[in-house]
């Protein structure tokens, strides 16, 4: 099954790849590496998701935003590619998470978003991952998500 209907199974679709914040872009491709600048929890209906973890937002709703930034992840890679499928595999993402000081669960937050791409893409979604938590993100958005990911030349596809 392509990653498109991996998504589509899961009752989700692609959204527009959000805006850049700033002077950089949202992807960087170096050879058959992409590097993905960070992403939040913004919604379908451009609802950005604000708060502190551990003290505004729960570890259980900390975990759905970092999944919908999975999603956000993914909509920025099919717009730069064209095709989910030239996704060979995850190398690596670096999580943050707009945590209250005592806060220590950052791992199990940003297992929302890797959770998903395991999900969307099996084994080539298995990544290397830092979890880290922070005094404040941009926005106040309660998760930020970058990744590395390695693609196949154009031409070429994953099933």
């Amino acid at each position: 099954m392509s990653p498109h209907h991996r998504i589509a199974a899961l009752d989700l679709e692609l959204l527009p790849a959000p805006t850049p914040i700033g002077t950089f872009r949202n992807v960087l491709q170096v050879g058959n590496i992409l590097y993905v600048s960070g992403q939040g929890p913004l919604d379908a209906d451009g609802i950005l998701h604000k708060g502190k973890v551990g003290r505004d937002v729960s570890v259980e709703m900390a975990y759905q935003h970092a999944r919908l930034t999975g999603l956000n992840i993914l909509s920025v890679l099919a717009e730069h590619l064209g095709d989910l499928k030239r996704v060979k595999r995850f190398v690596k993402l670096l999580g943050f998470v707009n945590a209250t000081q005592d806060f220590q669960d950052h791992p199990r937050v940003i297992n929302g978003c890797s959770d998903f791409l395991v999900e969307v893409f099996g084994e080539d979604g298995v990544h290397a991952r830092s979890a880290i938590g922070v005094a404040s993100l941009p926005n106040n958005i309660t998760v930020e998500v970058e990744a590395i990911v390695e693609i196949l030349p154009e031409g070429n596809s994953n099933g």
